[in-house]
């Protein structure tokens, strides 16, 4: 008997999680075999919409959640809100289960169609969601005149929503998912419908939500927005994880050396082309580095803003081009 009462609290203890604290103190979401499915009426699978999805998201980090349409993404999000209950596994949201709904308060949450008032504006949009949180009339007023600085919608804080463009609807929309100044941000293809202006703009903030201590994961199958800004990405493929890592380290092509030299001359290149040779190494190509299409759409249209009325017109130099006059025509209202 005094071995049975001895072997319970060691047991407990080898059990608790109190010793791992410390360790897992950086994790804010945590899935365990995470598994979805949807089942006809008469109970039958349907459509296996996760799989046994096991990932960690890291306090501060920008984390991607990259798949095509019906690959479990927007499920995934529903899961650690709560919204819908997992088939098998288990999902740990700021240290507690995300069934738990009392996590929500930490947690700011853009949907993939921002479902406001449109007779609202923006004021009084932020001071409705405030209420929600019973947050006190000043600090509603506090707050909700630091987001619309944030999101840039200052000259239009008194303008009705339906009034609003796409973007603007997207930032409000942002703007209400930080009301509650939360710990967690989740956002479902915060760029959805926006042109490349807006796009960056969302990026932009995103990056300063981050810069202030914020955790934010976001779904997408826009390749560009994950790239630009997410420190991890998990990509999804019907339901099922197929890669998992840092954004950098998946990208990099290990096995070719890429050299970035200025003002070279032709003889220094063939110079160098003679040790690759010598070395045994293939010379995939010379070229030049091209900006992307959205740097140079961005560049062209400040350019437009702060040049009102000129307009430049860059051609090829080809014997056309030659023809026809110089290769670049600008002309002034």
């Amino acid at each position: 008997m005094a071995n049975e009462t001895a072997d319970p609290p060691e047991m407990t203890a080898a059990s608790s999680s109190e010793p791992e604290r410390p360790a897992q103190a950086e994790v804010v979401i945590e899935t365990r075999n995470l598994t979805k499915i949807y089942r006809d009426f008469w109970g039958r699978a349907k459509v296996r919409a996760l799989k046994s999805l096991d990932l960690e998201v890291r306090q501060g980090e920008i984390f991607g959640l990259l798949g095509p349409n019906g690959s479990g993404k927007t499920t995934t999000i529903k899961l650690l809100l709560g919204l819908i209950f997992p088939t098998h596994g288990q999902a740990l949201v700021l240290g507690k289960p995300a069934t738990d709904e009392a996590k929500n308060e930490k947690i700011g949450y853009l949907p993939e169609e921002s479902y406001l008032y449109r007779f609202l504006n923006a004021v009084e949009t932020l001071d409705f969601y405030g209420r929600l949180f019973n947050m006190p009339a000043k600090v509603r007023k506090q707050r909700a005149a630091e987001l619309i600085n944030l999101v840039g919608l200052e000259g239009a804080k008194r303008r009705p929503l339906k009034e609003y463009s796409k973007g603007m609807t997207r930032r409000i929309g942002l703007a209400q998912a930080l009301i509650n100044d939360p710990q967690l941000i989740l956002l479902d293809e915060p760029t959805s419908g926006l042109d490349p202006i807006g796009t960056r703009e969302m990026k932009d903030l995103i990056l300063e939500l981050k810069a202030r201590g914020k955790t934010i994961v976001l779904c997408s199958h826009l390749l560009a927005d994950m790239q630009d800004i997410c420190d991890r990405i998990a990509i999804l493929h019907r339901g099922e994880l197929k890669e998992l890592g840092r954004v950098d380290s998946l990208l990099q092509v290990t096995d070719i050396t890429q050299l970035q030299i200025k003002d070279l001359s032709d003889e220094a290149q063939e110079e160098i082309e003679a040790v690759l040779r010598k070395h045994h190494g293939e010379l995939v190509g010379v070229n030049h580095p091209k900006a992307t299409l959205e740097d140079l759409f961005l560049r062209i249209v400040r350019e437009s803003d702060d040049h009102l009325g000129r307009r430049v017109v860059r051609e090829l130099p080809t014997e056309t081009a030659s023809e026809n006059g110089s290769p670049e025509k600008t002309d002034e209202s």
